[in-house]
């Protein structure tokens, strides 16, 4: 995924699939207000610039699902991040679809996954993907590079996966993004320990800018089947306003 983040579904597909009830905050529209509302005006800013490159954006797909199976690379990333049936979680960056369907089984018919990326072609064969599996629990949608348009407290688990360090504008993103968790709800990314540059994010740098906009850090731990680490954050807040966002300085290494 890129925010420069990663992912043509029927016009049928798409529209159902945003519509089915991701816990109430998806559902429930009477065709005349969207689904996903934001306050007018709601135009903050100026948000800080990373003091870091941002990864370019090479391909929606890193390795084979069979390979990442054959680690049970997603079997271990869900059960570290403790995704269990009935959640609704949001795979942000979701590509070509690996872990959306796996999301998708794990929580079952009563949870509810989220799939979006700001690659409308990803999204398309995503959306395509889940149509061809019936996968009923999940909604497809394109995201925007510096908001993922989350609804409010909606989400137990939002999924980073592979993708952090292509967000061009992390605090607005981790801003926007705090609202979407449930009072409960982690961030869950996965990432390699190495620089930006090199399509990775050193984990001091992850943890200093998800709590300049009010996270915790939960947990971090290594996944070396997931080709990195795990890192875990709570909204626990304050929120700052963006203007009182103080941007992590990089030490040379």
């Amino acid at each position: 995924m890129s925010t420069k983040m990663r992912g043509r579904g029927t016009a049928i597909i798409l529209a159902a699939g945003i519509a089915i009830a991701l816990g109430g905050a998806l559902a429930g529209c009477d065709g005349s207000k969207p689904l996903i509302r934001q306050d007018e005006g709601d135009k903050p800013g100026p948000f800080p610039t990373p003091d870091r490159p941002v990864a370019d954006v090479v391909s929606a797909r890193w390795s084979s699902e069979d390979a990442r199976d054959r680690l049970r690379e997603a079997d271990k990333v869900m059960d570290r991040a403790d995704i269990r049936p009935g959640m609704t979680v949001a795979d942000i960056g979701a590509g070509e679809g690996y872990y959306t369907v796996r999301l998708a089984q794990r929580v079952g018919i009563e949870g509810r996954v989220l799939a979006e990326d700001i690659v409308a072609a990803w999204r398309d064969r995503l959306a395509e993907r889940v149509a061809r599996e019936r996968l009923e629990n999940v909604s497809v949608r394109l995201g925007e590079p510096a908001d993922p348009k989350l609804p409010p407290r909606s989400f137990d688990r939002v999924l980073m996966v592979h993708m952090y360090h292509e967000i061009d504008q992390p605090y607005e993103f981790l801003w926007r993004l705090f609202p979407a968790l449930k009072p409960d709800g982690l961030v869950v990314v996965v990432d390699a320990e190495r620089p930006t540059r090199a399509h990775g994010t050193p984990p001091a740098l992850l943890k200093c800018e998800f709590e300049a906009v009010g996270f915790t850090q939960v947990s971090v731990q290594p996944m070396p089947s997931a080709g990195g680490y795990l890192a875990t954050f709570r909204a626990t807040g304050p929120r700052p306003e963006p203007s009182g966002i103080r941007p992590c300085r990089m030490r040379p290494r």
